[in-house]
């Protein structure tokens, strides 16, 4: 049975850095989504086909979406890139951590205890320091979605607010929230597909043949809530950080 790392295991050092398998998996990820991007590209007719009109669908329907979170078609079109990337992102490195032969393809090393089996790939988002750092990324870019939203000065205006103690305190807890924001966004990703990985590796020992396969489908589905989930959430914090003043200064 493979054993279980909370941390990611180094496939080799880029001088002292360690190239991991959950980076491995993330950067194959994203070269599968280039792919198959300049593949639907390249795709693209007037009259469309099967996959175009798929993708065409699933377009119309995430914009419809952020219109009812945004209340503008405008807003929708101008985040859309930002949120549908967050959300492709998550959703193939959470199925590609579940694919038959991930976790069972590896290195394997001669130790002074034995041999040491290392895998190839492991899904991303098992390791926290991938969710932290989309966590950081996700809150940072809000921020600056807001900043160019309303202006440097009035959203700075929501962390410092000198003009009385109780605004000077909420404004504390308004940075406070933000910390916060990153810490549940890394934690419920990792939490959930680490949970995930583990089932799988545990069910896989104990009833090898026939009892993972519906944990798989589970867990196809689990990688596409929580690819939902942590986007719609970066949605919801994109409309509160360039309205929520709006209405205030008007």
């Amino acid at each position: 049975m493979h054993e279980i790392f909370l941390n990611a295991e180094p496939l080799f050092f880029i001088g002292t850095y360690p190239f991991t398998n959950t980076l491995f998996a993330s950067v194959l990820a994203v070269g599968i989504i280039a792919l198959g991007s300049y593949v639907l590209r390249r795709m693209y007719a007037e009259v469309p086909g099967a996959a175009q009109g798929i993708v065409e669908f699933a377009y119309e329907e995430f914009v419809g979406l952020m219109d009812s979170v945004l209340d503008s078609r405008k807003k929708s079109e101008h985040y859309l890139p930002f949120v549908v990337t967050i959300f492709v992102f998550i959703l193939v490195s959470n199925w590609l951590g579940i694919l038959p032969g991930v976790g069972s393809l590896g290195l394997v090393e001669e130790t002074g205890h034995g041999h040491s089996f290392t895998p190839l790939l492991r899904s991303p988002a098992s390791d926290l320091n991938f969710t932290l750092a989309l966590a950081i990324l996700t809150v940072v870019a809000i921020n600056v979605f807001g900043i160019m939203s309303i202006g440097a000065w009035k959203y700075a205006s929501k962390f410092l607010d000198f003009s009385g103690p109780i605004h000077f305190f909420v404004g504390i807890l308004e940075f406070i929230s933000e910390i916060a924001k990153m810490i549940s966004f890394a934690f419920r990703l990792f939490g959930n597909v680490f949970a995930g990985e583990v089932l799988l590796v545990v069910i896989a020992f104990l009833v090898p043949f026939g009892a993972p396969v519906p944990f798989f489908i589970l867990e196809l589905f689990v990688g596409f809530i929580q690819a939902f989930v942590f986007s719609m959430l970066a949605l919801v914090f994109i409309a509160i950080a360039t309205t929520q003043h709006a209405s205030e200064h008007e």
